[in-house]
């Protein structure tokens, strides 16, 4: 078996294989790259030794299975049998399911998570949206600490686990999609600036210095990071790819590392005949970001829409601190906005940023499937100081609310797991780090940073005691209790009627009627279909006006209401949603 490693600053590689230790050569044909020939095979643990130091990890390591300070072993892919062919869901009118494998149930595995995989196919999601499964230190966290970027977390069930886990959702005819961190790697395990210029100081990000894209030696740092990507959606059969916080990507180059990176999946989705997408989370509001590279942008398939999230956040609860500052002074305008135009910070002041910022989506030229639509995600519940979803404050009505916007708008919608039936259980900030120092300075950070915005330190959890992390699994129990289980059915129904409704996913962002009036009720109409929402707290009596058409049909209604009479007036209760069906006028 060949061994490879790119070390471009040692001046002797080690090949520490199955115990023995023999010297590696320079690559003549590849500067900076070593290679030795071993006999080995699936399972097989190794290292690279870098001038006579102790061994490391590989860092193409495929697997950790003594987490990430021990040994790699070889992975051979071909061993495993797959059950299913696939031939790919594309993005274009998907619903997404975001979960966190180490709480989506209490066993935290790939195995135990596919054994609730019959109920997101009963629900109607298209994907499965997987947090971050690299190693990191210990058993528990988030896993954007994550240090080995071609591996999968041992304590999950490792590359075989994952394996498993895909065939089995390709099973149920869902789709799978992993979230990938590019911009930085975890803080402790952290070997790759011993081989290589994987990092520079040219740039700093909130993490120290930069993933180096730009600097000397970036190019076959863009190669790592590229290929990454390219062997999780080959060898494991993923659809997609979430992009962490693309922001960070620090890069003066003239073309783009996501544009490099979105050309290659591209390539590789022509070569397998597998519709391939890559999803970004960034924060600044640029249309380049999904914009085709033929017209200048970085070709990314979609993105995360935090606009939406904090516009329908405060028209809902009324919270008004931090980012959410600009949106509730807008009141429910700001929702308006954003679904008729992706962005709010469109190149407006942003308060909290102490500037302008963003610039204008073309809705033309932009279809409305490349923004991703939600009420919750991991980073809006867990980076509150308890974890506390919506439905720790929010009604079920007005949960129903926030389901119908996100289900009923054009932007592809995502979950965040347990939204389905309002889960009280908290989504925290929880960590298992094995160094002390690091253990404490997480701890006391977490504390001091809540504290300035008025929380007594007491109140906020410890990231590391295990408590954190059990207090954040989800209680599946309550999906079978009432109101839990009502508000099941609703999101089941509005799904269902998203894939049955073609106009609910038309991507040319059609409206009519997309208003909020002094009653207090909120409304759009998607081709056929009008959508009204009252969040208030009494009923109210909308007038549907005389160019409406006829109301046909109750499609749907959180709560019963009648047609309404001859002088198209409708009368809602408090705190629902509903959607009708219009026909002509005779």
């Amino acid at each position: 078996m060949l061994f490879e490693v790119w070390a471009p600053h040692a001046g002797r590689v080690g090949l520490h294989v199955d115990g023995r230790d023999r010297p590696m050569e320079p690559d003549p044909g590849r500067e900076g790259w070593w290679r030795a020939e071993a006999e080995a095979g699936h399972g097989t643990r190794y290292g690279f030794a870098l001038d006579d130091g102790p061994p490391l990890p590989d860092p193409r390591s495929r697997r950790q299975p003594d987490g990430p300070e021990g040994l790699s072993a070889v992975v051979d892919h071909s061993r495993f049998r797959w059950e299913r062919e696939w031939f790919g869901r594309p993005l274009p009118g998907a619903v997404l399911y975001e979960l966190h494998l180490g709480t989506f149930t209490h066993e935290g595995t790939f195995e135990a998570a596919a054994e609730r995989l019959p109920h997101l196919a009963e629900l109607g999601v298209t994907h499965v949206e997987l947090m971050p499964v690299c190693p990191f230190p210990g058993t528990h966290g988030w896993g954007y600490d994550g240090v080995a970027p071609w591996a999968v977390h041992e304590p999950y069930g490792g590359p075989e686990g994952l394996a498993r886990f895909v065939d089995a959702a390709h099973g149920h005819g869902l789709g799978v999609v992993l979230d990938v961190v590019h911009n930085h790697l975890g803080p402790s395990g952290n070997h790759l600036p011993a081989f290589g210029p994987y990092f520079t100081e040219t740039h700093h990000t909130p993490w120290g210095a930069a993933v180096n894209l730009d600097a000397p030696g970036s190019d076959e740092v863009r190669a790592y990071f590229t290929g990454s990507a390219l062997a999780w959606l080959r060898d494991f059969r993923l659809d997609g790819l979430r992009l962490d916080a693309v922001h960070a990507l620090r890069d003066n180059r003239a073309r783009h590392f996501l544009a490099e990176l979105s050309a290659a999946v591209d390539a590789l989705a022509a070569r397998t005949g597998r519709p391939l997408f890559l999803i970004g989370e960034s924060d600044l509001n640029d249309p380049r970001t999904t914009t085709p590279r033929e017209a200048g942008g970085h070709g990314l398939h979609a993105q995360w829409n935090d606009d939406f999230h904090h516009a329908l956040h405060t028209f809902l609860t009324g919270e008004r601190q931090g980012y959410y500052a600009d949106f509730a002074a807008e009141g429910p305008g700001a929702l308006v906005k954003t679904l008729m135009g992706g962005f709010f910070h469109d190149g407006t002041h942003s308060t909290f940023r102490g500037r302008r910022h963003g610039t204008p989506l073309t809705p033309h030229t932009t279809p409305a499937h490349r923004l991703l639509g939600y009420a919750q995600t991991h980073d809006q519940v867990g980076n509150r100081a308890v974890g506390d979803r919506l439905a720790a404050r929010l009604s079920p009505g007005l949960l129903a609310c926030a389901a119908t916007v996100v289900l009923c708008a054009p932007f592809t919608p995502m979950l965040f797991m347990g939204e389905e039936w309002g889960a009280r259980t908290p989504w925290q900030y929880f960590t298992d780090h094995q160094d002390p120092e690091l253990a404490e300075a997480v701890r006391s950070g977490r504390r001091r940073e809540f504290a300035a915005h008025g929380w007594a330190e007491g109140d906020i959890p410890d990231p590391q005691d295990p408590a954190t992390r059990l207090r954040s699994c989800l209680d599946w129990r309550e999906a079978e209790r009432e109101p839990h289980r009502a508000l099941l059915d609703w999101y089941r129904r509005l799904i269902a009627l998203r894939r049955a409704e073609p106009a609910l996913t038309d991507p040319t962002w059609a409206y009519t009627g997309l208003s909020t009036g002094s009653d207090g009720c909120f409304s759009f109409q998607r081709g056929p279909l009008r959508v009204l929402l009252n969040p208030g707290d009494r009923p109210v009596e909308t007038w549907l006006g005389p160019r409406t058409g006829e109301v046909t049909e109750v499609v749907a209604a959180w709560r019963r209401i009648e047609l309404p009479g001859p002088d198209g007036m409708l009368r809602l209760p408090p705190e629902t949603a509903a959607v009708l069906r219009l026909g002509p006028r005779p």
